[in-house]
């Protein structure tokens, strides 16, 4: 699935480069989040709970990167700068990444998930989760938002097609 999901043609992968910052969203499906949590068994009464369980929420992987690298290895110039960018990433990315409607209603952020990799990964990755309500699902797109991280990038901004998000592909386990 994941294969599927990165490619462009797909609609779930958006990509965008801006002074030097490669950045890319991906919307993860609910069965990926259930396959993760199953493991190898398979037991219809458990997946049936887990995709109940997930499928309440919407997940996006933002993955952000200068050279093919993390942000932290390649941004901060100094140990002042390295330890805000730090701070901000685990702890501060709830005021810097916004998710609306195309009415410019706010959907509220649930939680997001900063796992450092300490310079092993390609990409600054951040999984970003958001409360699935229909009535929010009603228009064309959703607008994804980050604010400029110190980068000089300005916002960036995406526009989610909402088709992906309701037409989701399933997994057959």
């Amino acid at each position: 699935m994941w294969v599927y999901l990165k490619d462009p043609s797909s609609g779930y992968l958006l990509q965008k480069t801006i002074n030097g910052i490669d950045f890319s969203i991906v919307q993860r499906p609910t069965d990926l989040l259930v396959k993760q949590e199953l493991g190898d068994s398979i037991d219809t009464e458990k997946i049936r709970r887990l995709r109940e369980k997930y499928s309440k929420y919407i997940y996006f992987n933002l993955s952000m990167s200068k050279n093919n690298q993390e942000l932290l290895s390649t941004a901060p110039k100094n140990r002042n700068e390295f330890g805000a960018m730090v701070n901000q990433l685990a702890f501060g990315m709830g005021d810097k990444v916004h998710l609306y409607t195309q009415k410019k209603d706010t959907i509220e952020l649930a939680d997001f998930i900063y796992p450092r990799m300490y310079g092993m990964s390609r990409s600054t990755t951040i999984m970003f989760v958001y409360p699935r309500n229909k009535q929010q699902l009603q228009d064309d797109y959703l607008n994804f938002t980050i604010e400029d991280l110190g980068l000089y990038t300005g916002e960036v901004k995406f526009k989610i097609p909402i088709k992906t998000i309701i037409n989701e592909p399933k997994l057959n386990f």
